[in-house]
């Protein structure tokens, strides 16, 4: 019979999971949810589970993705995740029982779960020290070698670490901040720390240098120093690289030191076959195994495997709280619902999707995959400066590649990381991520199509780069801005000509021409991406163009975005000169109409400007007088007269306002064909060809003799007709200075006589 409290308590777990896995969001609960937060602001009210839980899934997905949610998805951690969850709930429930029941089940507990992983990872004769964080198990590690090498330790503390100075070796290829960490926890200077770097002239670049650690070990002895731990690598954090385990070893046996080996290589030791370059990590003094992740489990601790034959000092590693006992609950039950069938299924699933991708050819048996996109410089190696942009520009580019993979198939969990040599790096490790996200054979198949996608589009990209360069120096109110983290074509500015501004009144003006400017190119229909660039880091006031296919035009491009600037930029000014402008002609219209009213009482007289006698007089002698007045041009700029209105009784159009500049590389397209994109070769070869020989046709037209009848020859007459022809045509193209000469008698008299002979 299953205890009543166990069965509520997982009953109660999957109707809690159910609920916060659930991604619809209904009005009801946001309600609630508010009057909860309302309610309970303050002070502590009484709210059922359902209420709660509610309100944790709303802080879980957050108010701001109202709209979002049904894109937003929680991962799901499965039914092997519910038991580790199972089993936190279980370790409370577990902790208010009597001492001496704790202290059985704790036993048993880590009993078997120490003897299953040992087991399972061919780590004979092993111990187990269960942790939250996966780097404090080698702290323990450090502080168990600490007392082992130091003897009086415990009696004098620190004071037998000055006297001989331990060292603590761990690769460059590490992870960051990891020796760092270690000495501020133990209290240990920085100068305790070595790293050593990794091969450069053989081997793989992310691998410990062996011989250059036995030389900087033999120093550090001369000098008095202790070596006393060195951290290895089955597996590193960045390009999954094993280091030469089987060297290590020896050369820590010779030195006496203590071998740690950490990495997700390790994975592979669960698994039938395993290379030997991984399987010498059984033979290490300690590993640190992170189960969470490989197998898909939430919460779990971290294990760190270790072989001493102390047991007094090994006592520092366990607690004597039963409640940290605990730790391995959830691990114990995850592994014992998943069996040893399951968990090798799941790391040879992980391992088989780095042989099935085809990405790489694998000399190093490593389930990581690192890769980058890489064109080398093409120009004289001499040119240094070129080739380090080119560098900096690819590293930009497979930032790019990473973060649009990872967006285009996320199951694939695919994430961007940086070397120390190679700079930005795509890596695809499905041991950390697979049995997490649930990557299948099919995911791994579409990342390699998308890849296969978007190469070229990157190759296009830093190929017509240059080319984009050049052709903006040379445009005329147009500057060119290198920006090398800028994934795309590449970033321009159109430049404001400014008349005698201050700094800030052009800052602000070329602020708006280019905001305009940007916002007039993405309203043309083209496949190209103009934004501001990125939110940090970019630069002010340009517009930053994004990837490009092979048939772009470039010079079409440069031309449009200096065209599209200049007229911007003239409208701008009208609109500036129209204020001024305007109020100068009202001034003048006022002068001009004032003028206009006393020229009009000298003509009237004096007599019609009295009120009663002007009327009388008008009525007896009526005076005609054409109304004066001004219109003002605003084209031109200028007054004008309206007595042309009055008498057309129409208002003039004015001066044609100028016309739209624009691109002198307009043509004309396909039908389908967008902008700034170069047709086939076949079509404009047949355009060039058909406009020389339309050409030739015209040219032909002109010098052909007047049509004939059908059967009719051309006699005589009909040539000197034609030569008639010729020299009238040559006389109508005499200059106008040749026209008002004397010969013009003389050729016209030659004229008229070839007229009466005719």
């Amino acid at each position: 019979m299953v205890d009543p409290t166990l069965a509520e308590m997982g009953k109660n777990l999957n109707e809690a999971m159910k609920m916060l896995e659930d991604n619809q969001r209904y009005v009801q609960r946001i309600t609630t949810t508010k009057t909860i937060a309302v309610c309970a602001k303050g002070r502590i009210i009484n709210v059922d589970m359902v209420s709660i839980l509610q309100l944790v899934q709303n802080l879980m997905h957050g108010e701001e993705e109202e709209e979002t949610s049904q894109a937003y998805r929680l991962q799901n951690v499965g039914e092997q995740g519910h038991m580790a969850l199972l089993g936190h709930s279980l370790a409370a429930y577990i902790s208010v029982l009597d001492r001496e029941r704790l202290r059985k089940l704790t036993t048993r507990i880590l009993s078997d779960t120490t003897l299953w992983l040992c087991r399972l990872f061919r780590y004979e004769n092993g111990s187990a020290y269960y942790h939250e964080d996966d780097r404090e198990g080698l702290l323990k590690i450090c502080r168990l070698v600490i007392h082992t090498r130091y003897e009086d330790y415990t009696i004098e503390g620190f004071n037998v670490l000055y006297t001989k100075q331990p060292v603590i070796y761990i690769s460059s290829a590490a992870r960051t901040g990891l020796g760092q960490a270690l000495c501020n926890q133990l209290g240990l200077p920085l100068s305790c720390m070595c790293r050593v770097p990794c091969n450069t002239m053989f081997g793989s670049q992310h691998q410990m240098d062996v011989a250059l650690l036995d030389r900087v070990i033999k120093d550090d002895v001369e000098s008095g120093k202790l070596p006393l731990l060195l951290v290895a690598n089955a597996g590193t954090p960045g390009a999954g690289h094993t280091d030469k385990l089987g060297r290590l070893k020896e050369l820590c046996e010779q030195y006496n030191m203590w071998l740690h080996v950490e990495g997700v290589n390790l994975a592979t030791l669960a698994l039938g076959y395993v290379s030997s370059s991984v399987l010498a990590a059984t033979k290490c003094d300690s590993m640190t195994l992170t189960l969470g992740s490989w197998l898909g489990l939430p919460a779990v601790p971290a294990v760190t495997l270790y072989r001493h034959e102390d047991p007094s000092l090994v006592s520092g590693l366990t607690s004597s709280q039963p409640v940290e006992k605990l730790r391995a609950l959830p691990l114990w039950l995850s592994l014992q619902y998943l069996g040893h069938d399951g968990i090798v299924e799941r790391i040879k699933h992980a391992s088989q999707l780095v042989s099935n991708s085809l990405l790489v050819e694998d000399e190093l048996s490593s389930p990581v995959v690192v890769f980058k996109f890489f064109r080398e410089y093409s120009n004289r190696v001499s040119d240094c400066r070129r080739s380090r942009s080119v560098c900096f520009f690819n590293c930009a580019l497979s930032l790019q590649l990473g973060e649009q993979l990872a967006q285009l198939v996320p199951a694939s969990g695919v994430d961007v990381v940086e070397l120390e040599d190679e700079g930005t790096c795509v890596r695809f490790s499905p041991l950390m991520t697979s049995a997490v996200l649930g990557t299948e054979i099919q995911d791994v198949d579409q990342l390699v199509d998308c890849l296969k996608m978007k190469i070229p589009v990157l190759t296009s990209t830093l190929q017509l780069r240059e080319e984009f360069e050049q052709e903006v120096r040379r445009t005329v109110g147009l500057l060119y801005i290198e920006d090398l983290s800028w994934p795309g074509l590449g970033v321009v500015r159109y430049n404001y000509h400014s008349d005698g501004k201050n700094d800030d009144k052009q800052e602000k003006e070329l602020e708006k021409i280019n905001t305009e400017l940007l916002k007039k190119l993405n309203e043309l229909e083209s496949d190209l991406t103009f934004s501001l660039g990125p939110e940090f880091g970019g630069q002010k006031n340009c517009v930053y163009i994004g990837m490009v296919t092979e048939d772009l035009d470039v010079s079409e491009l440069v031309e449009t975005i200096a065209a599209t600037g200049r007229e911007i930029e003239e409208n701008s000014r009208l609109l500036e000169n129209m204020t001024e402008v305007v109020r100068k002609g009202i001034q003048e219209a006022q002068l001009q109409l004032q003028k206009a009213n006393e020229e009009r009482l000298l003509e009237e007289g004096l007599l019609r400007q009295i009120p009663v006698v002007g009327s009388v007089l008008n009525w007896f002698s009526p005076f005609q007088a054409s109304p004066k007045g001004r219109t003002f041009n605003l084209t031109a700029g200028s007054l004008e007269s309206t007595e042309s209105t009055y008498v057309s009784k129409a208002q003039g159009t004015g001066t044609t306002p100028p016309p739209t500049p624009t691109s002198s590389l307009a043509k004309q397209r396909l039908p389908g064909q967008k902008i700034f994109k170069r047709s086939l070769r076949s079509s404009d070869a047949f355009s060039e060809t058909s406009s020389v020989s339309h050409c030739d046709d015209l040219e032909k037209v002109d010098q052909r003799p007047p049509a004939l009848f059908p059967g009719q020859e051309q006699g005589p007459l009909e040539t000197e007709k034609a030569e008639e022809q010729k020299e009238v045509a040559q006389a109508t193209k005499t200059d106008t200075e040749d026209i008002q000469s004397d010969k013009l008698p003389r050729d016209c008299t030659k004229v008229e006589e070839q007229e009466g002979q005719r």
